[in-house]
């Protein structure tokens, strides 16, 4: 029962810790799912691609797509009275609003693109900060970037610059600072014009319908465009970042794998142990024409229900406390409401992990369940 109970908390422990960051994926998931689209469609050379050739136009066609927006992104000064930072300028359509879900993430104003002949910008909070604006600021932003294909002219530096205007229609927060710090949305006619463009875009951004399968989908969409273009999932999108937690996680799961060695190798004991204790009946079986690979498979199967039972109550245990984080939030993350996105640790159940953790714990107690009989056995369960 010792044994047991070690393998039981240290299964637990897995099941918990593994649940705890598959949360904490799906968590920086969604919140990426607020800008970022189901499928982006980028040139695989170069920043910017004509969006009219005959491969996209049938990609329009695919029933799989409900929202299709095109994009344009660059670097731009802006400059609001006498503060000015380098920001990403991000022209979209009216259809951007219906593949990233802007209105969640606003924390002030609205999103608006256009109103008759006026520009609006939606600013992430961290740049909103830094150039000391908010919404309903009666002057523009002022955007400035240097004319494509022109050489500054030294003696009147301003005139090589190409230069836009806009106002500020949103500000929003998305808790990440790649997006809060650096990103601004304008109308697409806007960044065509500061970056002297006519027709060009830099991505082109799908939302699917519900149910549709991105796998078939995005596979579908690479084979209409051929090897000039890239296509990547949200995942892929933010790659970097889905990497690391994945390292994390791993890397988590390896450390308490070698707690769980240490606790299983209980086992080791406990049959040295039960060896001992039972050697008549280990010679009544023999009288009675047990022969000895019977009577250590008896043992090895002894020593492994051990991990079994103790992988089974730790991996129920485990999901009951997860179903209790879920749904009760346990276990938080800070006293203040407001320090973090989430009040409390999140957690989701994925069963390959659960399947992972179960395999795992079998394998090192049928290891653990070998030695003793292996070899410890030729001394306490040999013909005497």
């Amino acid at each position: 029962m010792v044994s047991v109970c070690g393998v039981v908390i240290a299964t637990m422990a897995l099941v918990c810790a593994l649940s705890i960051f598959n949360g904490f994926d799906g968590l920086v998931a969604s919140m990426f799912g607020s800008f970022d689209p189901e499928l982006k469609i980028s040139p695989k050379t170069g920043k910017v691609f004509d969006p009219s050739i005959s491969a996209v136009q049938q990609i329009k066609q695919l029933p799989e797509i409900t929202f299709y927006s095109e994009t344009l992104s660059d670097n731009a000064l802006v400059r609001y009275g006498e503060r000015q930072e380098v920001a990403v300028i991000k022209g979209v359509d009216e259809a951007f609003a219906q593949v990233a879900d802007m209105e969640q993430i606003l924390v002030d104003g609205r999103f608006v693109l256009r109103e008759d002949v006026v520009d609006y910008a939606s600013l992430g909070i961290g740049l909103a900060f830094r150039l000391g604006v908010n919404v309903g600021f009666v002057s523009p932003l002022e955007l400035y970037v240097p004319k494509r294909g022109e050489n500054i002219n030294m003696a009147n530096p301003a005139s090589s610059l190409s230069t836009e205007y806009a106002f500020i229609g949103g500000i929003y927060r998305m808790n990440q600072q790649v997006y809060d710090d650096n990103y601004m949305i304008v109308p697409l006619e806007l960044a065509r014009a500061l970056f002297r463009y006519e027709n060009e875009v830099s991505a082109i951004e799908l939302k699917l319908v519900a149910g549709a399968d991105l796998s078939s989908v995005k596979k579908q969409i690479k084979n209409l465009l051929g090897e000039d273009f890239l296509v990547h999932d949200r995942y892929e999108q933010q790659e970097a970042s889905f990497k690391m937690m994945q390292i994390e996680k791993w890397m988590t799961f390896l450390i308490l794998t070698f707690i769980l060695a240490i606790a299983i190798f209980n086992i080791v004991g406990s049959l040295s142990m039960l060896m001992i204790e039972k050697k008549e009946d280990v010679r009544t079986l023999r009288n009675m024409g047990a022969d000895e690979p019977l009577i250590r498979r008896i043992f090895l199967f002894e020593g492994w229900m051990i991990s079994g039972f103790g992988a089974l109550i730790g991996i129920i245990l485990g999901v009951i406390l997860c179903i209790l984080q879920q749904e009760l939030g346990l276990i938080r993350l800070g006293q203040s409401a407001e320090a973090f996105i989430v009040d409390a640790y999140p957690v989701q159940i994925v069963f390959s992990d659960i399947l992972i953790v179960f395999i795992t714990v079998l394998g090192i107690g049928f290891l653990a369940a070998w030695y003793p009989v292996r070899y410890l056995g030729k001394r306490w369960l040999s013909t005497t």
